[in-house]
Protein backbone atom coordinates (compact mmCIF):
# COMPACT_ATOMS: atom_id res chain seq x y z
CA UNK A 1 0.00 0.00 0.00
CA UNK A 2 1.46 3.56 -0.57
CA UNK A 3 1.24 6.44 2.19
CA UNK A 4 0.96 10.36 1.60
CA UNK A 5 3.46 10.87 4.95
CA UNK A 6 5.38 13.67 6.38
CA UNK A 7 9.51 13.17 6.33
CA UNK A 8 10.81 15.17 9.04
CA UNK A 9 13.66 17.61 8.39
CA UNK A 10 15.32 20.72 10.36
CA UNK A 11 17.20 20.38 13.69
CA UNK A 12 16.14 19.46 17.07
CA UNK A 13 13.21 21.03 17.81
CA UNK A 14 12.65 22.87 14.99
CA UNK A 15 11.13 20.34 12.59
CA UNK A 16 10.48 20.81 9.10
CA UNK A 17 8.41 18.57 6.92
CA UNK A 18 8.74 17.24 3.27
CA UNK A 19 5.16 15.69 2.30
CA UNK A 20 6.25 12.48 0.25
CA UNK A 21 4.63 9.50 -1.01
CA UNK A 22 6.12 6.24 -0.08
CA UNK A 23 5.44 2.31 0.29
CA UNK A 24 3.89 2.13 3.67
CA UNK A 25 5.87 -0.70 4.89
CA UNK A 26 9.36 1.38 4.36
CA UNK A 27 10.65 3.52 6.66
CA UNK A 28 9.99 7.37 7.15
CA UNK A 29 13.54 7.87 6.20
CA UNK A 30 13.65 6.02 2.86
CA UNK A 31 13.81 7.29 -0.40
CA UNK A 32 10.38 8.48 -1.62
CA UNK A 33 8.67 7.90 -4.31
CA UNK A 34 7.74 11.13 -5.50
CA UNK A 35 8.20 14.75 -2.94
CA UNK A 36 4.73 16.36 -2.95
CA UNK A 37 5.79 19.59 -1.30
CA UNK A 38 7.24 20.84 2.66
CA UNK A 39 5.19 22.37 5.69
CA UNK A 40 6.85 24.64 8.16
CA UNK A 41 5.13 23.87 11.60
CA UNK A 42 6.62 27.08 13.27
CA UNK A 43 5.83 29.68 10.57
CA UNK A 44 2.51 27.91 9.38
CA UNK A 45 4.62 28.24 5.42
CA UNK A 46 3.47 25.43 3.13
CA UNK A 47 4.15 24.79 -0.91
CA UNK A 48 1.99 21.50 -1.66
CA UNK A 49 1.41 19.93 -5.26
CA UNK A 50 -1.87 19.60 -4.51
CA UNK A 51 -2.74 18.20 -8.00
CA UNK A 52 -0.53 15.41 -7.83
CA UNK A 53 -1.51 14.70 -3.85
CA UNK A 54 -5.34 14.46 -5.19
CA UNK A 55 -4.15 12.23 -8.13
CA UNK A 56 -2.26 10.01 -5.99
CA UNK A 57 -5.23 9.75 -3.38
CA UNK A 58 -7.42 8.89 -6.59
CA UNK A 59 -4.97 5.96 -7.35
CA UNK A 60 -5.34 4.80 -3.89
CA UNK A 61 -2.56 5.87 -1.64
CA UNK A 62 -3.54 6.74 1.45
CA UNK A 63 -2.78 9.79 3.11
CA UNK A 64 -2.18 10.20 6.94
CA UNK A 65 -4.07 12.35 9.42
CA UNK A 66 -2.13 15.47 9.19
CA UNK A 67 -1.43 15.35 5.43
CA UNK A 68 -4.94 14.91 4.79
CA UNK A 69 -5.49 18.05 7.23
CA UNK A 70 -2.63 20.30 5.26
CA UNK A 71 -4.68 18.91 1.78
CA UNK A 72 -7.97 20.27 2.70
CA UNK A 73 -6.99 23.37 3.95
CA UNK A 74 -4.57 24.36 1.42
CA UNK A 75 -5.31 27.08 -1.30
CA UNK A 76 -5.16 25.78 -5.22
CA UNK A 77 -1.50 27.22 -5.52
CA UNK A 78 -0.54 24.89 -2.64
CA UNK A 79 -0.44 27.56 -0.03
CA UNK A 80 -1.81 27.22 3.70
CA UNK A 81 -4.92 28.41 4.22
CA UNK A 82 -4.07 29.60 7.70
CA UNK A 83 -5.71 32.70 9.54
CA UNK A 84 -3.93 34.10 12.58
CA UNK A 85 -6.06 35.04 15.54
CA UNK A 86 -5.32 38.12 16.71
CA UNK A 87 -6.14 38.44 20.42
CA UNK A 88 -5.54 41.12 22.55
CA UNK A 89 -4.58 41.04 26.57
CA UNK A 90 -5.90 43.95 27.83
CA UNK A 91 -6.05 44.69 31.46
CA UNK A 92 -9.68 45.11 33.11
CA UNK A 93 -8.21 49.31 33.06
CA UNK A 94 -6.92 49.53 29.62
CA UNK A 95 -10.57 47.37 28.61
CA UNK A 96 -12.85 50.13 30.23
CA UNK A 97 -10.83 52.33 28.02
CA UNK A 98 -11.11 51.20 25.17
CA UNK A 99 -14.93 50.88 25.68
CA UNK A 100 -15.12 54.58 26.62
CA UNK A 101 -13.83 55.77 23.67
CA UNK A 102 -15.79 53.43 21.29
CA UNK A 103 -18.52 55.04 22.98
CA UNK A 104 -17.26 58.38 22.59
CA UNK A 105 -16.98 57.59 18.77
CA UNK A 106 -20.38 56.27 18.77
CA UNK A 107 -22.03 59.66 20.69
CA UNK A 108 -19.77 61.96 18.32
CA UNK A 109 -20.92 60.04 14.90
CA UNK A 110 -24.67 60.22 16.53
CA UNK A 111 -24.55 64.46 16.87
CA UNK A 112 -23.21 64.52 13.43
CA UNK A 113 -25.73 62.30 12.12
CA UNK A 114 -28.42 64.96 14.00
CA UNK A 115 -26.70 68.05 13.02
CA UNK A 116 -26.83 66.53 9.70
CA UNK A 117 -30.40 65.88 9.64
CA UNK A 118 -31.30 69.41 11.03
CA UNK A 119 -29.40 70.97 8.09
CA UNK A 120 -31.09 68.80 5.14
CA UNK A 121 -34.64 69.26 7.17
CA UNK A 122 -33.72 73.85 7.22
CA UNK A 123 -33.18 74.26 3.70
CA UNK A 124 -36.10 72.19 2.97
CA UNK A 125 -38.61 74.24 5.45
CA UNK A 126 -36.94 77.36 4.47
CA UNK A 127 -38.23 76.43 0.55
CA UNK A 128 -41.97 75.50 1.62
CA UNK A 129 -42.00 79.41 3.63
CA UNK A 130 -40.64 80.99 -0.02
CA UNK A 131 -43.53 78.78 -1.66
CA UNK A 132 -45.86 80.64 0.92
CA UNK A 133 -45.20 83.93 0.79
CA UNK A 134 -45.18 83.79 -2.96
CA UNK A 135 -48.54 82.16 -3.01
CA UNK A 136 -49.31 84.65 -0.79
CA UNK A 137 -47.91 87.79 -2.74
CA UNK A 138 -50.05 86.07 -5.56
CA UNK A 139 -53.13 86.00 -3.71
CA UNK A 140 -52.78 89.85 -2.62
CA UNK A 141 -52.27 90.47 -6.32
CA UNK A 142 -55.38 89.00 -7.40
CA UNK A 143 -57.58 90.39 -4.67
CA UNK A 144 -56.12 94.29 -5.55
CA UNK A 145 -56.84 93.55 -8.73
Amino acid sequence: MVKIRLRRLGYKKNPVFRVVVLNSTTKREAAPIQQLGFYNPKTKEMKLDKQSALDWIKKGAQPTQTVKYLIDNCKEDGTLNYVKKETEKLSKKAQAKLQAEKEAAAAKTEEATAVEATAVEAPAAEAVAEEALAAEETATEEASA
